[in-house]
């Protein structure tokens, strides 16, 4: 198994993440703006069995792809220093949805998610703010998000962001703390050092959690997995 997230982990949480996988830390440069030029949900949408890239992902990224077997479609935008064009793959899939704002969305996304039902929200950064748990049940820290997820009677919990660390920014934003691979939820930090960690914990209550290290939450834009050329969650 594969796991891509962000090189700005403590050395500890990356041994942590080696227990479960390989792991592949993204690391780019001039592409987006330095605070998330190491997220991977601003370069990858996982969708079903495919993962769509962005086509200025980095060669090097997709020649580990290719490598492992894990199928790819690039997309039709070009990533760019400022928004909107930082957020074109910043999505979130289900099952039987796809979430983000539709309006900056790249193409390729609508078009290989035409069987999910699609639900807009204004937040362009929706993977950074959502975080899916299973098809029906989320976490978020955009009222927005919460508000149109709703509406579609879907179970939502708000939890909001600050004292989550994102370098340059007054916080970073749930979503992009954590990942999920199948029924662990890992997490860029300790919900100890959270202060709606003991709501967190409770909603988490059926899944299994594993806290990367002793520390504050890190936004590292995600924590993907891939087994072998399945479906990233």
């Amino acid at each position: 198994m594969q796991i891509i997230t962000n090189n700005i982990f403590p050395p500890s949480a990356i041994s942590k993440l080696k227990n479960y996988g390989e792991v592949v830390l993204l690391e780019t440069s001039g592409i987006v703006y330095d605070a998330i030029s190491k997220h991977p949900d601003i370069f990858f949408c996982p969708l079903g069995e495919e993962l769509i890239a962005a086509p200025n992902l980095p060669d090097i990224y997709k020649n580990i792809l290719s490598k492992k077997k894990i199928s790819f479609h690039e997309g039709n935008k070009t990533l760019g220093n400022k928004y909107p064009s930082t957020a074109f793959y910043n999505a979130v899939t289900t099952e039987n949805f796809l979430i983000g704002n539709t309006k900056i969305m790249d193409k390729a996304i609508l078009q290989k998610a035409e069987n999910r039902k699609v639900i807009h929200v204004n937040q362009a950064y929706t993977r950074c703010n959502l975080l899916p748990l299973s098809d029906e049940k989320f976490i978020t820290s955009d009222k927005g998000i919460e508000k149109e997820l709703k509406k579609n009677s879907l179970e939502i919990l708000f939890v909001k962001p600050e004292g989550i660390v994102l370098k340059g920014f007054k916080n970073g934003f749930f979503g992009g703390c954590c990942g999920i691979f199948g029924n662990m939820v890992f997490i860029a930090g300790s919900l100890n050092h959270f202060p709606e960690g003991e709501k967190v914990r409770k909603f988490l209550k059926d899944l299994k959690i594993i806290e990367l290290y002793d520390g504050p939450l890190l936004d590292v834009g995600s924590i993907l997995f891939n087994n072998y050329g399945e479906v990233f969650e």
